[in-house]
């Protein structure tokens, strides 16, 4: 036996619909619109719901909803209508209605459909609920030492740095160039450029071409360039080769 909740606003819909269950051994309790339905469902879970689309105060699509929207849909629910559109069934179903059953109803139809519902219902009574996570143990902070601690030693202060040791690689040996942070921003981004220059004139022998490729820069501009850098590509090619 279920407690099955029929919704409906025709008298005869809901009369014919609990002789038939009630002849089927199930408990039946009626409702003859949205209002009714919704005390029906606050008294307790039926195990199945029937539910007419189309009534007067609230349509059985948007009491569907408000269910769904509070978590009150842990049943099974059947839509029931004698007007209603493919859209407006394939709308409950998207929603959590179970099955749709066009009037009038037949008897087979309604007594399949209703044996599917609670058998749906028996499954997931009977499905297991997932364990719960487990509870991770918060991480071990170890407590620092203070500076009153005698196992307490400060780290050692890094020593100021008045300039940057460049190492530039080329052709297999490290040549060095030191570039001071004393400098005013200008002249130590020319003194870069400088040793950029060099570096790359020294690799390619001196050629211009190949040092163009190199930084991106076109030959005019990179002949400037050096000129104001006071780079003289001549002795850097001799010296690279």
């Amino acid at each position: 036996m279920a407690n099955i909740l029929v919704v409906d606003d025709e008298m005869g819909i809901r009369e014919l619909l609990s002789e038939i269950l009630g002849d089927e051994g199930h408990a039946i309790t009626l409702a003859e619109n949205a209002q009714q339905a919704r005390e029906a469902r606050a008294a307790g879970a039926p195990d199945l719901v029937l539910l007419d689309i189309w009534m007067p105060d609230t349509d059985g699509v948007t009491l569907l909803k408000e269910w769904q929207r509070d978590g009150l849909l842990t049943m099974p629910v059947i839509m029931m209508s004698g007007h209603a559109t493919i859209d407006t069934a394939v709308e409950a179903t998207r929603i959590g209605a179970l099955n749709f059953l066009e009037k009038p109803i037949a008897l087979q139809k309604l007594l399949k459909a209703v044996q599917q519902g609670l058998t749906r219902a028996q499954e997931v009574a009977r499905a297991p609920s997932p364990p719960p996570r487990p509870v991770m143990p918060p991480p071990v902070v170890e407590a620092m030492p203070v500076a009153s601690s005698p196992m307490y030693a400060p780290p050692p202060m890094p020593a100021p740095m008045n300039g940057a040791r460049v190492g530039v690689v080329g052709h297999g040996e490290t040549q060095g160039y030191t570039l001071s942070f004393d400098l005013p921003l200008r002249e130590a981004r020319d003194a870069f450029e400088r040793m950029y220059f060099e570096h790359h004139l020294g690799r390619e022998g001196g050629s211009m071409t190949r040092v163009a490729e190199k930084t991106g820069l076109e030959r005019t501009h990179l002949y400037r360039k050096l000129k104001q850098l006071g780079v003289e590509p001549g002795k850097l090619g001799k010296r690279g080769g």
